[in-house]
């Protein structure tokens, strides 16, 4: 067991010398023993709470970190964060809570770090937002650091098919189409989610458990494992057990997280055909650590990777799949194959991303994982678009279309928010071939930037996903299909081009050329920015969510809160 010198960590500050005798009775309080209170002190972070599967698991997860910390010499001190778990606040006020909580995740792990002096952390979430939140603290703070993902939900089955949450909120859009009867409905919404676990699709939850792994923030392979599997405790205990070795070798979050690796994680995203969300979640994470990795940084990476991994929503397989198949090892060995990888990136093991690869000895089944030679398209499942309607950028999931369905040019129909929009959808008040407008839905104006799945799979379910294009300040859940852009910037409460659309305007959306275009010039649009009326009014005047508003930064940037790594004035590891 390694012998830790106290006097260079953080905890020292909290548990040597007779001044912290009162600290130390504290810690006697709980059943430490004398030797235990002098061993670095481990934040063990998770997200567990009862709110939905996602996280239903990770209390008991934490128990396995803690054995390896323990085992590795070291003391591990659990705690727990928020989450706001999108499925449950979708589609209504809630889901404004869910941008807003990722930063909250961030400073609530911050703060209790740094109030408790914690010398390195393991940090375990399950839901969108509580990856990147979680992983964004670990960057902030620069401690040795391992994530660990508590695994996606085991697939349903339904009528001899798998089926996910997607499936159920199609079906809705199929209900208020009159295709399926109330008692179908039903019985799809008590059999499609049979377990703890994230959503099973390639939506946000497992695009960046992707990421954790691709970044160097997780060990190889541990985002796999769906969340009732035992074998997550083998990931938990070997995780517990990695950041002892990380502290010992004083290798810290921002020595693992790099331009470099922040481009390994982009090409998953790209690859796996992820979330738009990644889109947001990457620079916001680079932004801790006081890099410049936007929108823009993301989408080229996007532009030159192969699309090769067939998942939902725009694909046919789910997580578990792509674990039996060899999960993110596998795809990344892919990658490597065409020169797509930074091999020299150190990972949570304390060896490179290129000596872990040389450890993968399984290949490509050409089943869910198709060999990079023959991709199942040329170049990203998510696309980057720019023109005089995005100048700050919009990003758009293209996993699972055709080139052909990848050009929409149509009239505007515009909606002042998500609600809106939702009943117009409900009620069939859109023609085919419009381009539906949701405004003031961006991180400030919205406040919040809501996901809209509901209006989406409505869509998708009234069979109209295909015929008609949609564009929004705000986001789309990972499990959005059909044309859908996204973090279209500037938003409308800044009077980007978005707010100044009006019903009838001629959109372009072009995916190939990495276009999003309105037929108006600049006459035209300094006319209409001189009669603007101004922001959107909210009903948010105070709390978390006016705070968030007033704080937050642009969508490109990640939606950012606070200055970052460039501002700082000290490294918390060295106080």
């Amino acid at each position: 067991m390694t012998k830790f010198d106290k006097n260079i960590l953080p905890s020292r500050h909290v548990t040597e010398g007779p001044a912290r005798a009162p600290h130390r009775s504290y810690m006697y309080a709980m059943g430490l023993s004398e030797d235990e209170i002098h061993r670095p002190l481990i934040g063990v972070a998770t997200c567990w709470n009862e709110a939905a599967p996602c996280n239903i698991a990770l209390n008991r997860q934490a128990q396995s970190v803690k054995m390896g910390v323990k085992e590795a010499g070291g003391t591990p001190r659990e705690f727990t964060t928020i989450t706001v778990t999108d499925g449950i606040a979708m589609g209504h006020e809630g889901m404004r809570s869910s941008l807003a909580s990722r930063e909250a995740i961030a400073d609530t792990v911050e703060l209790t770090m740094r109030g408790h002096c914690y010398d390195a952390l393991v940090g375990l979430a399950g839901c969108d937002k509580s990856l990147p939140g979680m992983m964004m603290a670990m960057v902030r703070l620069n401690v040795p650091s391992v994530f660990i993902y508590g695994g996606s939900i085991l697939p349903g089955r339904f009528e001899g098919k798998d089926v996910t949450v997607q499936d159920v909120f199609e079906a809705v859009g199929r209900h208020q189409a009159g295709a399926n009867s109330d008692e179908e409905l039903k019985a799809l919404e008590k059999v499609a989610c049979p377990s703890a676990g994230a959503c099973g699709g390639q939506f946000t939850a497992n695009t960046m458990a992707c990421v954790s792994e691709a970044i160097g923030l997780a060990l190889p392979n541990s985002s796999g494992a769906p969340a009732p599997y035992e074998s997550r405790d083998a990931y938990g205990t070997a995780s517990g057990v990695a950041v002892m070795n990380l502290l010992d070798g004083n290798i810290r979050a921002r020595d693992v997280v790099t331009l470099k690796s922040l481009e390994n994680a982009a090409r998953v995203v790209a690859c796996t055909g992820g979330s738009t969300n990644a889109g947001l979640h990457l620079p916001a994470i680079a932004h801790e650590a006081g890099l410049e990795f936007f929108l823009d940084d993301v989408c080229e990476i996007f532009k030159d990777t192969p699309y090769f991994v067939d998942l939902k929503p725009g694909g046919q397989y789910v997580a578990k799949d792509l674990y039996e198949s060899g999960g993110v090892p596998v795809v990344m060995r892919e990658l490597r194959k065409a020169g797509l990888i930074h091999e020299d990136c150190i990972t949570a093991t304390g060896r490179t991303i290129g000596e872990e690869l040389d450890l993968v000895d399984r290949e490509a089944d050409g089943r869910v994982i198709y060999p990079i030679e023959t991709p199942l398209t040329e170049t990203g499942g998510v696309v980057g678009l720019k023109g005089n309607l995005a100048p700050q950028g919009a990003i758009v999931k293209v996993a699972g279309m055709s080139q052909d369905e990848q050009v929409f040019s149509g009239p505007a129909r515009v909606f002042e928010c998500e609600e809106d929009a939702f009943e117009a959808v409900k009620a069939r008040a859109y023609k085919e071939g419009e381009v539906l407008v949701i405004r003031n839905e961006g991180p400030s104006g919205g406040p919040g930037m809501r996901e809209m799945l509901a209006t989406t799979a409505a869509l998708s379910g009234q069979g109209m996903g295909k015929k008609v294009a949609l564009i929004t300040d705000g986001r789309f859940s990972g499990a959005t299909r059909g044309f859908c852009v996204g973090h279209v910037g500037p938003e409308a409460a800044h009077c980007g081009p978005i707010a100044l659309l009006q019903d009838g305007d001629l959109i372009t959306i072009d995916a190939i050329n990495g276009e999003l275009s309105v037929a108006l010039n600049e006459e035209d649009f300094e006319a209409r920015k001189a009669a603007w009326p101004g922001p959107k009014e909210t009903i948010y005047a105070s709390g978390a969510l006016w705070k968030f508003a007033q704080l937050v930064q642009e969508t490109y940037k990640g939606a950012v809160t606070h200055p970052g790594g460039q501002a700082e004035r000290h490294v918390y590891m060295d106080i």
